[in-house]
């Protein structure tokens, strides 16, 4: 009998991840990689932090070449290898070797889709090469930039598309002191977030003087091998001397769709929980298969890395008789851009919503440790299911610590975590770390407020959506007489919480009632009192005014 052979097209992030658990498992399995690229197990998320120089040099992302893989765990990897075409039927590959341009194949047992993604590259720039016009994809494709900027006078730059590329790209290149115009399809940038907490990265963007131009897309390309400026759906002309395209991927299912492997609904390769496709012995792992979402058990589409390397792995087990299963994913995400903290879990309102779910939705504005240890506060958006206190996901945007509070609610998350439940987390506390009821805490107990009814939350755009219908409200601000003066909720009246026990009187019991302070906790006092004096209905202004104000004046 022969041993088993298991070919991987494709060694970034999962094909190595494949090989490599395979390889644990067993010594009698031949397993040989193949890849039209020339570097292996790269870090494709270092790219812009090599670009500006924040990591020294490119080497740093490639820490594994080919011949540490057949020393370590003899796997052969053949790099600038395409692969063409695949006879299934005779479970055979065809391919070129890019340098030498000699054809090649080879047969299999086992075959595995790691070919990743490719750009979504917008059609006005498609089939037009320019030698100032760049993607991220690669370790190359980083190297041609950072050489770019080095050898030419580069002052301005153009980046299309405000995710989490376009933004790091555009730290990177504002940092080294070239002036960055960067252009969005939609409204914000990070658009898979919800609108209410994107609008607090375009603060960000306009404090480090980057012109963010929204609902704005190329239509022109002005000039020949270089291009000089665009012009705009907005009909405006943009030159710059640089520019990047970072208009998001696709799955790159081309190759495994000419054996007839199925797409799930995302377009990208459908898999089992095993990861392997509608074709026995064939799998497909990373960034050209589908995930599905941990909480609707949902196919969802999201490329990233550690997802890539727990696919591989997974993959790598089952080939080679192993029991690991995928758990499906929330999705989880973190950005830094300059001093902000962008990260996010699990579903957001917006996806909630689309599935159905009713929500209680809860702003949580805290600081991630004491203001005598120079705390700095961070906006934690969370949303639970209202019918079973389930929490389904959280964005968080702020400074430091944002990580690991979105970490712990990963982790809540995965394990199914209701709201009470976050409350009783033992977490680490000393004054260096954290406050001494943490973010997390604050969380599960307003949001389990908000779930059971017993001192509910109205957010902003809830708010602004009844004053719009003209419904009757009463709403007290219970600041100080300062604050109530430099901003407030429109049609709100001055109560400040000290005098609301000797003054609740002058209200109606029976009218909804609204109340508020700068962040939430003083508004949450005087909600408890309002109640215990009989008020029929009572809501918090979720986040408070400073939440209200920042939404109010962009709401969509």
């Amino acid at each position: 009998m022969h041993s088993m052979k298991i070919i991987i097209i494709g060694s970034v992030a999962a094909g190595t991840s494949v090989a490599a658990k395979a390889r644990r498992n067993t010594e009698e399995a031949e397993i040989i990689l193949y890849d039209k690229d020339i570097d292996i197990s790269y870090s494709v998320c270092g790219i812009p932090y090599a670009v500006g120089g924040e990591v020294e040099k490119f080497d740093e992302l490639t820490p594994r070449n080919a011949e540490w893989f057949k020393k370590r765990y003899n796997v052969d990897i053949h790099t600038s290898h395409e692969v063409q075409r695949i006879d299934h039927k005779k479970k055979r590959i065809y391919g070129l070797n890019l340098i030498t341009r000699k054809s090649f194949s080879d047969d299999y047992d086992a075959l595995v889709f790691a070919t990743g993604s490719i750009y979504n590259t917008p059609a006005i720039f498609s089939n037009r090469q320019f030698e100032n016009v760049f993607q991220i994809k690669n370790v190359s494709s980083g190297k041609n930039i950072h050489n770019f900027i080095k050898t030419n006078k580069v002052e301005k730059a153009v980046i299309v598309g405000a995710g989490y590329i376009g933004l790091e790209m555009a730290e990177q290149l504002q940092r080294q002191g070239i002036a960055v115009s960067l252009l969005q399809r939609g409204n914000h940038p990070m658009s898979h977030l919800d609108w209410d907490m994107a609008i607090r990265i375009e603060n960000e963007v306009a404090k480090q003087q980057i012109d963010f131009r929204p609902k704005e897309t190329v239509v022109e390309l002005v000039g020949e091998e270089q291009l000089t400026a665009v012009k705009t759906s907005k009909g405006n002309e943009l030159s710059a001397d640089l520019f990047v395209l970072a208009t998001g991927v696709r799955p790159n299912t081309e190759l495994a769709q000419t054996i007839g492997i199925e797409l799930g609904k995302t377009g990208a390769i459908k898999v089992d929980n095993r990861m392997e496709t509608n074709l026995k012995n064939v799998y497909a792992v990373g960034d050209v298969a589908e995930s599905y979402n941990r909480i609707t058990q949902q196919p969802i589409y999201r490329p990233l890395a550690s997802t890539a390397n727990k696919m591989g792995r997974i993959a790598g087990d089952t080939i080679t008789g192993g029991s690991l299963r995928f758990k499906g994913i929330l999705g989880t995400g973190i950005l830094r851009f300059f001093d902000l903290a962008i990260a996010q879990t699990g579903l957001t309102e917006k996806e909630a919503l689309k599935e159905g779910l009713e929500v209680a939705v809860l702003y949580n504005i805290k600081p991630n440790k004491p203001d005598y240890m120079d705390g700095k506060e961070m906006v934690i958006k969370a949303i639970a299911d209202k019918s079973s206190g389930r929490v389904l996901g959280a964005q968080i945007i702020g400074y430091d610590g944002v990580d690991k509070r979105i970490d712990v609610l990963a982790t809540a998350i995965s394990f199914g975590a209701l709201a009470e439940e976050l409350f009783d987390l033992d977490l680490a506390y000393a004054p260096p770390f954290s406050t001494t009821k943490d973010p997390v805490h604050y969380t599960g107990m307003a949001l389990d407020n908000a779930v059971k009814r017993r001192a509910p939350l109205m957010s902003p755009i809830e708010l602004i959506e009844r004053q719009h219908r003209k419904e009757k409200l009463q709403i007290i601000d219970t600041r100080s007489k300062k604050q109530f003066e430099k901003s407030k909720v429109k049609g709100a009246i001055h109560i400040p919480l000290s005098d609301l026990r000797t003054r609740y009187d002058e209200l109606d019991k029976n009218v909804l009632t609204i109340t508020y302070c700068n962040k939430g906790v003083t508004g949450n006092a005087a909600q408890n009192i309002l109640l215990n004096e009989g008020f029929k209905h009572v809501y918090n202004l979720s986040g408070g005014n400073k939440n209200y104000q920042e939404i109010y004046e962009n709401i969509d």
